[in-house]
């Protein structure tokens, strides 16, 4: 289950009763904001934020060009869209820049939020985007922490400091002494974390603020906590004055309660969310992205630049050289599978898609099942990946046998292939494809 989907069936069912309608009654838009006031308080967000959105939505909804317009339930709907882009932000808040580097960033977070986590994942963002960026390590006191840290750098590729369990103040210091000699962009600084808030934690934290007056104070919440990282939040922007927000597993079973409370609460952005396991996974949040998704409208946006990070210009245009010469081929198959993995979780990107939530229920994408497709097409010589018609009985026992698969599982791939082929092939000589309205 991805973030908000529970949320998103409810608001979509509330509305639902609405469609089809010429004229809403004042009655039949107070017993939708009902049923969408239950269910964003069952997803945990905050009882006053609950409030003050249902009343502000019910009050736009409730007027005269409403309630006479013959698409009722749209404009409904569009009133809860702005109105949750309005919640989560209006914007897109980016980070600060120093006008002199490095750009300081205090990465701050109680333990188990993933707050070590995403700093390498933030350190690899900003490297993708050409920037010499150097995390240091001061969270002194959890058992493997500094390791952790260097573990993330490395993957990241991007500078590591560490002193050892000496005092955070101390490390900064001489940290940002190797900063400078090596031209650092940014200086991530990985604070100490506890299992709850205490007065120790968060003189450490005031103390290291007032040395390094940093450019962004990033507070990294767990969204499956619900409430609780809206509490954690308010603690620590009452404390630190944070400048923002980094909202981590918002790819998990999370009731998004976090996302939809903690800049009512706050006064602070959401600046970045996370978005599944690997460094790559996180994302610059975007209030009226997020709003379609949890309304099912999808997001296409997110979509395309997932797209452009999978694969280059330089690597379509290579495709597109290759099956004009020789058609499509299982091996341009693998390649496309590859590219949509590393685009993330096929029920997500399927949930970007616009109106997909209404066939969710009857598509169950399993992603073992590409793993195995995958196997199926590495048992095969080269030359049968180029040409899959000259296998016959014999060879898809063979393919079987190497993949651990059965032979229908391999006919069930050759089947699916040739349907691909023949649209590719639709698609390349500009043919209408059946049931779009366009021409490719």
């Amino acid at each position: 289950m991805s973030a908000f989907e529970n949320l998103s069936d409810k608001i979509n069912h509330a509305f639902s009763k609405l469609k089809n309608k010429g004229k809403l009654t004042e009655l039949e838009i107070k017993q939708a904001m009902r049923e969408v006031k239950i269910a964003l308080l069952e997803a945990d967000v905050n009882f006053k934020v609950v409030k003050d959105f249902v009343n502000s939505v019910t009050e736009k909804a409730i007027g005269e060009d409403i309630l006479s317009s013959l698409t009722p339930a749209q404009q409904v709907i569009d009133i809860v869209h702005n109105e949750l882009v309005e919640l989560m932000g209006t914007k897109v808040e980016r980070l600060a820049i120093s006008s002199k580097p490095p750009t300081i960033i205090m990465m701050c977070g109680l333990q188990g939020a993933g707050k070590t986590t995403m700093c390498g994942k933030l350190g690899l963002m900003l490297k993708k985007q050409n920037k010499k960026v150097m995390l240091v390590a001061c969270d002194i006191y959890r058992p493997a922490a500094i390791k952790q840290l260097e573990i993330v750098a490395n993957k990241a590729g991007v500078m590591f400091y560490s002193e050892g369990q000496i005092n955070p103040v101390e490390i900064v210091k001489h940290a940002l002494v190797e900063a400078n000699k090596n031209s650092v962009d940014y200086f991530i600084v990985d604070t100490a974390g506890r299992l709850h808030i205490d007065e120790q934690l968060m003189q450490e934290l005031i103390d290291l603020k007032s040395y390094l007056h940093p450019n962004e104070i990033l507070l990294t919440v767990d969204s499956m906590t619900g409430q609780d990282a809206v509490n954690v939040a308010e603690t620590f922007n009452n404390k630190l004055d944070i400048t923002g927000v980094v909202l981590t597993k918002l790819d998990g079973d999370t009731r998004g309660g976090a996302a939809l409370s903690i800049r009512a609460v706050t006064g602070k952005p959401i600046k970045f969310s996370g978005v599944g396991e690997k460094m790559e996974d996180i994302e610059p949040f975007h209030p009226d992205r997020m709003a379609s998704r949890i309304l099912g409208m999808g997001d296409v946006l997110t979509l395309i630049e997932k797209a452009k990070d999978a694969i280059s210009e330089e690597e379509a245009l290579k495709m597109s050289k290759k099956l004009k010469e020789r058609g499509f081929t299982l091996e341009d198959y693998l390649v496309q599978m590859d590219s949509m993995k590393k685009m993330g979780s096929m029920n997500d990107i399927m949930g970007m898609i616009p109106g997909f939530n209404k066939f969710k229920g009857d598509v169950n994408i399993d992603e073992k099942q590409m793993d195995r497709t995958k196997a199926i097409i590495q048992s095969m010589t080269k030359r049968e990946r180029l040409n899959p018609d000259i296998i016959k009985a014999s060879q898809k026992k063979r393919i079987a046998l190497g993949s651990g698969t059965s032979i229908q599982e391999v006919n069930q791939l050759l089947k699916q292939f040739d349907m691909a082929r023949k649209m590719m092939k639709n698609m390349q000589g500009g043919k209408k494809l059946r049931g779009l309205p366009f021409k490719f």
